[in-house]
Protein backbone atom coordinates (compact mmCIF):
# COMPACT_ATOMS: atom_id res chain seq x y z
CA UNK A 1 0.00 0.00 0.00
CA UNK A 2 1.37 3.22 -0.64
CA UNK A 3 2.09 5.57 1.84
CA UNK A 4 -0.49 8.78 1.96
CA UNK A 5 0.89 11.88 2.52
CA UNK A 6 -0.86 14.61 5.39
CA UNK A 7 -4.05 16.14 3.82
CA UNK A 8 -3.39 20.13 1.69
CA UNK A 9 -4.52 23.11 3.01
CA UNK A 10 -6.78 25.21 0.53
CA UNK A 11 -8.83 27.92 0.68
CA UNK A 12 -11.90 28.25 -1.63
CA UNK A 13 -14.04 31.47 -2.36
CA UNK A 14 -17.17 32.02 -2.52
CA UNK A 15 -17.92 35.13 -4.61
CA UNK A 16 -20.62 37.38 -4.88
CA UNK A 17 -21.53 40.57 -6.64
CA UNK A 18 -24.47 43.19 -6.45
CA UNK A 19 -24.87 43.38 -10.01
CA UNK A 20 -25.75 39.52 -9.77
CA UNK A 21 -28.42 38.67 -6.91
CA UNK A 22 -28.46 35.91 -5.55
CA UNK A 23 -25.79 34.46 -7.26
CA UNK A 24 -21.92 32.77 -6.65
CA UNK A 25 -18.96 32.48 -9.41
CA UNK A 26 -18.49 29.26 -10.45
CA UNK A 27 -16.24 27.92 -12.99
CA UNK A 28 -15.72 23.99 -14.29
CA UNK A 29 -12.22 22.55 -13.53
CA UNK A 30 -9.49 20.93 -16.09
CA UNK A 31 -7.62 18.91 -15.59
CA UNK A 32 -6.77 14.80 -13.73
CA UNK A 33 -8.13 15.62 -10.20
CA UNK A 34 -11.98 16.45 -10.83
CA UNK A 35 -11.93 17.13 -14.56
CA UNK A 36 -15.55 18.45 -15.06
CA UNK A 37 -16.50 19.00 -12.12
CA UNK A 38 -17.97 23.01 -11.05
CA UNK A 39 -15.37 24.95 -8.58
CA UNK A 40 -14.93 27.88 -6.60
CA UNK A 41 -11.73 30.10 -7.28
CA UNK A 42 -9.28 29.31 -4.53
CA UNK A 43 -6.08 27.55 -4.87
CA UNK A 44 -3.04 26.72 -2.29
CA UNK A 45 -2.46 28.69 0.81
CA UNK A 46 1.26 30.26 0.74
CA UNK A 47 3.75 30.46 3.95
CA UNK A 48 2.96 33.11 5.92
CA UNK A 49 -0.12 34.29 4.42
CA UNK A 50 -3.44 34.87 5.52
CA UNK A 51 -6.85 33.43 4.83
CA UNK A 52 -8.33 36.59 3.42
CA UNK A 53 -4.81 37.14 1.44
CA UNK A 54 -4.83 33.69 0.09
CA UNK A 55 -8.26 34.22 -0.67
CA UNK A 56 -8.08 37.90 -2.45
CA UNK A 57 -4.98 36.35 -4.23
CA UNK A 58 -6.08 33.21 -5.60
CA UNK A 59 -9.56 35.32 -6.70
CA UNK A 60 -7.38 37.85 -8.56
CA UNK A 61 -4.72 35.49 -10.22
CA UNK A 62 -7.97 33.10 -11.64
CA UNK A 63 -10.87 35.74 -12.52
CA UNK A 64 -8.81 39.13 -12.22
CA UNK A 65 -11.68 40.41 -10.07
CA UNK A 66 -10.47 42.22 -7.07
CA UNK A 67 -12.36 41.36 -3.29
CA UNK A 68 -13.77 43.41 -0.76
CA UNK A 69 -14.93 42.17 2.91
CA UNK A 70 -13.25 39.36 3.00
CA UNK A 71 -14.76 37.07 5.80
CA UNK A 72 -14.51 33.12 6.98
CA UNK A 73 -17.79 31.36 5.64
CA UNK A 74 -16.58 27.67 6.35
CA UNK A 75 -14.06 24.99 6.30
CA UNK A 76 -14.50 21.12 5.11
CA UNK A 77 -12.74 18.21 5.43
CA UNK A 78 -12.55 16.86 1.45
CA UNK A 79 -11.23 13.38 0.98
CA UNK A 80 -11.80 10.62 -2.18
CA UNK A 81 -9.29 7.74 -1.26
CA UNK A 82 -9.71 6.14 -4.75
CA UNK A 83 -8.30 9.97 -6.35
CA UNK A 84 -6.02 10.12 -3.44
CA UNK A 85 -6.96 13.25 -2.52
CA UNK A 86 -7.44 14.50 0.91
CA UNK A 87 -7.83 18.54 1.92
CA UNK A 88 -8.82 20.50 4.51
CA UNK A 89 -10.32 23.50 3.02
CA UNK A 90 -11.28 27.04 4.19
CA UNK A 91 -13.54 28.57 2.24
CA UNK A 92 -13.89 32.55 2.51
CA UNK A 93 -16.07 34.90 1.31
CA UNK A 94 -15.65 37.90 -0.72
CA UNK A 95 -17.71 40.42 -3.01
CA UNK A 96 -16.96 41.98 -6.09
CA UNK A 97 -14.62 45.20 -5.43
CA UNK A 98 -16.83 48.01 -8.03
CA UNK A 99 -13.47 49.97 -7.77
CA UNK A 100 -11.90 47.55 -10.32
CA UNK A 101 -13.31 45.07 -13.35
CA UNK A 102 -16.49 43.46 -12.29
CA UNK A 103 -16.69 40.63 -14.47
CA UNK A 104 -14.42 37.68 -14.31
CA UNK A 105 -12.18 36.79 -16.86
CA UNK A 106 -10.55 33.12 -17.56
CA UNK A 107 -7.00 33.91 -16.30
CA UNK A 108 -6.07 29.85 -16.03
CA UNK A 109 -7.83 28.65 -19.08
CA UNK A 110 -5.83 25.62 -18.69
CA UNK A 111 -7.25 24.84 -15.10
CA UNK A 112 -10.81 26.52 -15.97
CA UNK A 113 -13.00 26.38 -18.41
CA UNK A 114 -14.88 29.66 -17.47
CA UNK A 115 -16.31 31.61 -15.07
CA UNK A 116 -20.29 32.03 -14.59
CA UNK A 117 -22.31 33.91 -12.17
CA UNK A 118 -24.66 31.26 -11.03
CA UNK A 119 -28.03 31.28 -8.75
CA UNK A 120 -26.82 29.55 -5.61
CA UNK A 121 -30.18 27.71 -5.50
CA UNK A 122 -29.84 26.38 -9.06
CA UNK A 123 -25.76 25.14 -8.37
CA UNK A 124 -25.20 21.79 -10.48
CA UNK A 125 -26.30 18.42 -8.38
CA UNK A 126 -23.37 17.44 -5.37
CA UNK A 127 -21.52 14.76 -7.67
CA UNK A 128 -21.00 17.56 -10.40
CA UNK A 129 -19.41 19.58 -7.72
CA UNK A 130 -15.59 19.44 -6.98
CA UNK A 131 -15.35 17.48 -3.48
CA UNK A 132 -14.57 20.72 -1.42
CA UNK A 133 -18.14 22.65 -2.93
CA UNK A 134 -19.83 19.37 -2.55
CA UNK A 135 -18.75 19.53 0.88
CA UNK A 136 -19.94 23.38 1.90
CA UNK A 137 -23.56 22.35 -0.33
CA UNK A 138 -23.72 19.00 2.12
CA UNK A 139 -23.01 21.80 5.08
CA UNK A 140 -26.05 23.60 4.32
CA UNK A 141 -24.20 26.80 3.79
CA UNK A 142 -25.80 30.23 2.24
CA UNK A 143 -23.66 32.59 1.24
CA UNK A 144 -26.65 35.32 1.82
CA UNK A 145 -26.59 34.92 5.75
CA UNK A 146 -24.16 36.01 8.04
CA UNK A 147 -24.10 33.14 10.42
CA UNK A 148 -22.52 30.27 10.93
CA UNK A 149 -25.10 27.79 12.00
CA UNK A 150 -23.99 25.25 9.19
CA UNK A 151 -21.19 24.23 11.54
CA UNK A 152 -23.13 22.78 14.28
CA UNK A 153 -22.15 19.90 14.59
CA UNK A 154 -19.38 19.69 11.28
CA UNK A 155 -17.71 16.65 12.17
CA UNK A 156 -15.11 16.51 8.86
CA UNK A 157 -17.31 13.54 7.58
CA UNK A 158 -19.82 14.15 4.22
CA UNK A 159 -22.21 11.70 3.01
CA UNK A 160 -20.04 11.38 -0.66
CA UNK A 161 -16.84 10.02 1.83
CA UNK A 162 -18.63 7.82 3.42
CA UNK A 163 -20.14 6.27 0.50
CA UNK A 164 -17.28 6.46 -2.03
CA UNK A 165 -14.67 5.07 0.58
CA UNK A 166 -17.17 2.34 2.07
CA UNK A 167 -16.20 1.00 -1.46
Amino acid sequence: MACRQRPGVGVGVVVTSRAHPGCVLLGRRKGAVGGGTFQLPGGHLEFGESLAECAERETLEETALHLTNVRFASTVNALSVKDNYHYVTILMKGEVDFNYESEPRNLEPDKNESWKWVKWEEFPLGDQLFWALRSLKEQGYNPFKEDLSHLVGYTGSHLYMEKENAL
